[in-house]
């Protein structure tokens, strides 16, 4: 690998920790620029993982510092997303991303146009629709179903997370964010597990890109802290378009 691609995979993973810090997304960067430079697919996957894992959990710390994240849901949430993150990153072999391709976009359209027809939606908390159920459903679609696809495929995990808590629990976008990135850390973390084991990791590749993903997370957590939800949900519908078309693309060219 040159110095030049090198110096390409480093500002894209500090690109892909503001977007993953912000709204979740940040894979849509960081594996097209790992596959570009000759890595090989699940090679990508595996040292994107390591360069996440480090980014999410900062972003974590920092909005910690900043606001509150959802306790009674983000801990049982994250410890059951690293089993079922890991799970998932032993079944990806098994699993034709082809099915799942066309399933994520339909669901990430439906995103967009709930979000782009409901200004409203996610700029302010609605705790009223708090109920023990809703609390019990969004642990559930968060620490396994949301963690399983990330172990399996992946992209947009950090978008789901947020649209699953704003959407259930009636968090505004940050205090959502900020939950997700405590699930995130635990799915990065189970399935780089797996990865490791399996003996995919590209360590000092994946480490020099770490901190470059953790000073884009620090930017992007801070960021997302002072400008609040409404800048959220711009990024985030930025972001749910970017996925579609680079989910079609990778659908119809293949």
């Amino acid at each position: 690998m040159s110095v030049e691609q090198v110096v390409v995979l480093l500002v894209a993973a500090a690109g892909a920790g503001w977007i993953d810090a912000v709204v979740g997304g940040g894979g849509l960067l960081q594996l097209p620029a790992l596959l570009m430079a000759g890595v090989t697919p699940v090679q990508a996957l595996a040292t994107n993982k390591l360069a996440a894992v480090f980014g999410t959990a900062s972003a974590a710390v920092t909005y910690g510092r900043g606001t509150k994240f959802d306790r009674e849901v983000a801990l049982p949430a994250g410890a059951l997303a690293v089993l079922c993150a890991g799970l998932g990153a032993s079944a990806a072999a098994a699993i034709s991303a082809d099915v799942l391709r066309p399933a994520v976009m339909v669901v990430l359209l439906g995103v967009a146009a709930f979000v782009a027809l409901r200004p409203s939606f996610g700029a302010l908390p609605h705790p009223h629709l708090r109920t023990r159920a809703r609390t019990i459903t969004a642990i559930a679609v968060s620490g396994v179903v949301i963690a399983f696809y990330d172990g399996i495929m992946g992209p947009g995990t950090g978008t789901f997370l947020i649209i699953a808590f704003t959407t259930v629990l009636g968090l505004d976008f940050v205090h959502a964010s900020a939950t997700a990135k405590i699930i995130n850390t635990g799915t990065n973390l189970g399935a780089l597990v797996v990865f490791a084991w399996q003996g995919h990791i590209l360590w000092a590749l994946g480490l020099g890109m770490a901190v470059c993903n953790i000073a884009g997370a620090q930017a992007g957590a801070r960021t997302a802290l002072r400008r609040g939800s409404g800048f959220v949900r711009i990024v985030l519908l930025c972001v749910v378009v970017a996925m579609v078309a680079r989910l079609g693309w990778q659908q119809f060219a293949s």
